[in-house]
């Protein structure tokens, strides 16, 4: 493989039980891993080729099963917020390299991206009948930073709106969950999935872990931070046009339920997903609504023998 200055920025190749995939690699060493099954994110690693995504050693690349772990979509539908199956179809369809998509607002020197999009088949509409454009891009920045851009048109012919709820279902690598906490979501409302969607107030003054957790919080920051201190690691989101943020961790005895994940998985995963879910995305023929998330990994700062995110989530 080629290394340093001679890195190839994409390449497609084939993966895990033959499915294509694009690798993406940043010249300082940074990668990421796209399977065009799903439109799904599987990999990301910084320069030092440490993983930064979590995938259950149990995941199935096997259609129609969607892949554990990574970065899935879900789309049209989160969860069970609608009538399709859980999450949508999204995660679990063939995307296409969109080798002509309309021009980004920004354009950057950044090699390292690749452009999918995805479009209804003749059995998604018997399901959801609406006809849609869903670009994605991915990218890898220069200092290793992912970026996931969506781009969702409405292309139906005769003339209705449409609606969906949409997340990138982030899972993070961790050391250890109960050395985990989630900062940037305190005082907030959230729906509380294990209690019938019903909403609460956060109390606490950050998330911490020692039990099964499935929350949607409404009305986030654009940015989040998670400290993983055994690994003296912050991931940071940084999100647009998403304004709630589910926190997930199946614990002990949903992980064991699951065929696709490992019993003692739930220890070294964490998802944090940018989505909009409380009020759904309204498109009429012809709008285009555009969702972005960020994600970079820091080295966490000490103060007093505590992790610093005041730092992570006050500096730009």
């Amino acid at each position: 493989m080629a290394t340093g200055s001679d890195r190839v920025p994409v390449e497609l190749c084939k993966g895990i039980n033959g499915l294509d995939k694009v690798v993406l690699r940043e010249s300082r060493g940074s990668s990421a891993e796209v399977y065009l099954y799903g439109g799904h994110v599987t990999s990301w690693k910084n320069d030092h080729g440490e993983e930064l995504l979590f995938v259950s050693s149990k995941a199935i690349f096997k259609p129609p099963k969607a892949i554990r772990g990574g970065i899935p979509i879900c789309f049209p539908q989160f969860g069970s917020h609608g009538g399709l199956e859980q999450h949508g179809f999204a995660r679990n369809r063939f995307w296409s390299i969109d080798t002509d998509p309309p021009p980004f607002p920004t354009v950057s020197s950044n090699k390292a991206f690749i452009d999918l999009i995805l479009k209804p088949t003749e059995e998604d509409l018997k399901i959801w009948p609406h006809s849609f454009e869903f670009r994605l891009r991915v990218a890898l920045g220069p200092g290793g930073d992912l970026m996931l851009t969506s781009r969702i048109r409405n292309t139906n012919a005769d003339g209705k709106p449409f609606s969906f709820t949409f997340a990138y279902h982030t899972y993070f690598s961790v050391s250890d969950i109960s050395e985990v906490r989630v900062e940037g979501l305190e005082t907030l409302d959230y729906l509380d999935n294990l209690q019938n969607k019903e909403r609460f107030t956060e109390q606490g003054d950050a998330i911490t872990f020692e039990s099964e957790i499935d929350k949607i919080y409404l009305s986030t920051p654009t940015k989040i931070a998670i400290l993983d201190h055994e690994k003296k690691r912050t991931f940071v989101l940084r999100k647009d046009g998403l304004p709630d943020a589910v926190v997930w961790n199946p614990w002990d005895k949903k992980a064991k339920a699951m065929v696709d994940f490992g019993d003692d998985e739930y220890k070294h995963m964490l998802c944090v997903e940018a989505a909009a879910v409380e009020k759904s995305i309204t498109l009429k023929p012809g709008e285009e609504w555009r969702g972005r998330l960020e994600l970079s990994a820091v080295p966490s700062s000490y103060c007093s023998g505590q992790l610093d995110p005041q730092k992570v989530l006050l500096s730009s």
